[in-house]
């Protein structure tokens, strides 16, 4: 006794409005439509008809499913090994036990038409679901899987398993293979392993365009043969009609099956039983050739769902990715998520096709977007409302491009911080109390600005931090030379209360101190404060001296000069004893330097100091700075 479940009955569909539901009448080929509207997805259940479930081990006895899917209530042991003792075929490799089979469960299905095809495999996530699908129509000859899946589910515990999409949305679930492409009339195997001992059952839901396409005849249904049909999927509140008309018949037994074995229905002997209760049901009768006739049939009614009031929501820029899950609760109220499954849609007849979901973690789009909301029965997608949705709205979040510095010279200046002008919508919070996008200050500290930008009762909202710093002009205190030589070497020292930029002659500015290569004789030199308190230029002489000469006319230090001065105009040393007393001159045209002498004799060896003049571009007589300094004479 297999057990089905409908993906889309071929009945009629009337409305009894004195039972308030629909009752369905076999044998037609109008597609059913549910109170609320069409799914496109196949789906076994699972809950209070586990107790009639039977599975087919065995890929000779594979249960045929067309319009409808088996119920299963999980499945125990293996039958016959359909691979002989093989090692694997396609993904699925050879088990501890010997075969590849484990807890397995054989279906098959023919094409009624050509498209995208796809299936879901639901399950409990604490279970670990495997399959392969065969395109063949012979059991001895199956050849190799065309889609295969043998994932372990412990690592990262998913609900589905399938070839297509996840229907939750999720986008991270790698048990799943891509789509199939079919043409009408293949026929196929699936094989579905169980590879934990002990399992609750699995839903089977086909998917794919195929089924918008062609909804009624997607799956070939002639591989099902019963007189009450394939088994018939409905909703809680429908009433469905079995029929077994059969010509030369008087009287009809028919008995139900809810769990506990079939008992007669008493007071039903017409061709037709109307049935509102999930079950097995079986009808007898005996025609006029005296052929004893007997037809089961399985009918699942699953809960309506009821989708609630949802509210508005918005992602603000820099949120690149929205969690529609936390939408679910709003959605379900007080309704069990282990019965009702939520999905998402951009428009309403995606949500009433079950088709193009979203994943949940939905990537934003620009401006506002409704959000179609979708909640079926996890039993029988049929079974669902999409009579609620949303608005998305992408509503951008301030952008706050200006600096996070400012500074202030002590000169007691101010300086402007925030915003240069006011954006519409936006409104401005400064912890100063303000409210205009920019502020002018004139103290040093930290002053925040909050930035809302509001639309249609959404908010998006930004703060920044502006440190304002009192900065002083800098000053230049020395410059230091290494000394005359071919590739000459000078150090800046300025004031230490800044952080200055420095630039020789014409060059560009730099956060280092040293410049290298510096040509003798004279230069400029500039600090600059960055933050905008002023510069100081100075020029200074490239030059080099001995700090010590020993004039005793051994042919070494014997005379002290200034080098490198002969490129400056009219340049002049003078030489000075430690009271300050000028005791030699030298001019341009002493080029030899001085040898010690004084007044006939030679100088005390002791410390002497020296002052560098020289004309500048402006005819002004200058004194070098930062050249001036002591030199020792030695005998």
């Amino acid at each position: 006794m297999a057990l089905y479940a409908p993906f889309r009955p071929l009945h009629n569909i009337n409305w009894d409005s004195a039972k308030s539901g629909f009752i369905f009448r076999k044998r037609s080929t109008e597609p059913m439509m549910n109170r609320l509207g069409t799914f496109v997805s196949v789906l076994f259940f699972l809950g209070s008809l586990v107790a009639h479930a039977q599975v087919a081990n065995d890929c000779v006895n594979a249960i045929p499913i067309c319009t409808n899917t088996p119920i299963n209530g999980g499945t125990n042991g293996i039958g016959i090994d359909d691979f002989a003792g093989a090692a694997s075929t396609g993904c699925l490799k050879k088990t501890a036990e010997g075969t590849i089979e484990l807890n397995s469960a054989w279906y098959r299905f023919k094409t009624g038409a050509s498209g995208q095809l796809g299936f879901n495999i639901g399950f409990d996530s604490s279970e670990d679901w495997d399959f392969a699908l065969y395109r063949s129509d012979d059991c001895g000859n199956l050849g190799e899987p065309v889609r295969c899946n043998f994932r372990d589910n412990s690592q990262n515990p998913k609900a589905f398993t399938g070839v297509g999409q996840d229907p939750t949305g999720s986008l991270d679930n790698f048990q799943y293979e891509d789509w199939l492409g079919v043409e009408t009339g293949e026929e196929y195997y699936l094989l579905i392993n169980n590879f934990t001992n002990t399992n609750s059952g699995f839903s089977i839901q086909f998917t794919g365009q195929i089924f918008v396409t062609d909804p009624d005849t997607a799956l070939d249904c002639s591989i099902v043969e019963e007189l009450l049909g394939p088994p018939v999927s409905a909703c809680e509140g429908d009433t469905y009609i079995l029929d077994a008309s059969t010509t030369g018949v008087d009287a009809y037994r028919w008995f139900f099956d809810s769990g506990s074995g079939f008992q007669e229905i008493s007071g039903e002997t017409g061709p037709e039983l109307s049935v509102t209760n999930s079950g097995r049901y079986r009808v007898e009768f005996t025609t006029d050739a005296s052929n004893m006739v007997t037809s089961e049939v399985q009918v699942g009614f699953a809960p309506i769902p009821t989708a609630n009031f949802i509210s508005n929501d918005a992602s603000c820029s820099g949120l690149d990715v929205y969690d529609l899950s936390q939408k679910d609760a709003e959605a379900l109220g007080t309704q069990d998520p282990n019965i009702f499954a939520v999905s998402y849609y951009l428009s309403l007849s995606d949500a009433n096709s079950g088709t193009n979901v979203l994943p949940k973690q939905y990537e934003t789009q620009p401006g506002s977007q409704t959000i179609f909301v979708r909640i079926s029965s996890i039993n029988n997608p049929d079974c669902f409302d999409v009579t609620e949705r949303f608005e998305l709205i992408n509503l951008e979040s301030p952008s706050l491009n200006f600096p996070s510095e400012a500074y202030i010279c002590e000169d007691g200046s101010s300086v402007f911080i925030g915003e240069e002008r006011t954006l519409p919508n936006h409104t401005y919070i400064w912890d100063s109390g303000e409210t205009s996008a920019g502020i002018t200050v004139s103290t040093p500290g930290e002053y925040t600005v909050k930035v809302i930008n509001s639309t249609g009762g959404v908010s998006c909202e930004r703060s920044k931090t502006i440190t304002v710093v009192e900065s002083k002009a800098p000053q230049l205190l020395d410059v230091e030379v290494n000394g005359l030589q071919a590739n000459n070497t000078i150090k800046v020292i300025a004031s230490a209360d800044g952080e200055w930029e420095y630039r020789i002659n014409d060059g560009p500015f730099q956060e280092d101190n040293t410049f290298y290569n510096v040509a003798p004789g004279a230069n400029t030199v500039t600090v600059y404060d960055p933050k905008g308190c002023g510069e100081v230029t100075e020029e200074i002489i490239v030059a080099g001296f001995p700090k010590f000469f020993s004039p005793n006319l051994d042919g070494s230090n014997d005379y002290w000069q200034v080098q490198g001065i002969d490129k400056l105009q009219d340049p002049k040393v003078y030489i000075y004893n430690r009271y300050g007393q000028l005791l030699k001159f030298l001019g341009a045209n002493d080029t030899q330097g001085w040898d010690g002498m004084l007044n006939g004799a030679l100088a005390p060896a002791t410390d002497y100091w020296f002052q560098l003049t020289y004309i500048d571009e402006d005819g002004q007589v200058k004194v070098a700075k930062y050249v001036s300094n002591h030199f020792a004479l030695k005998h």
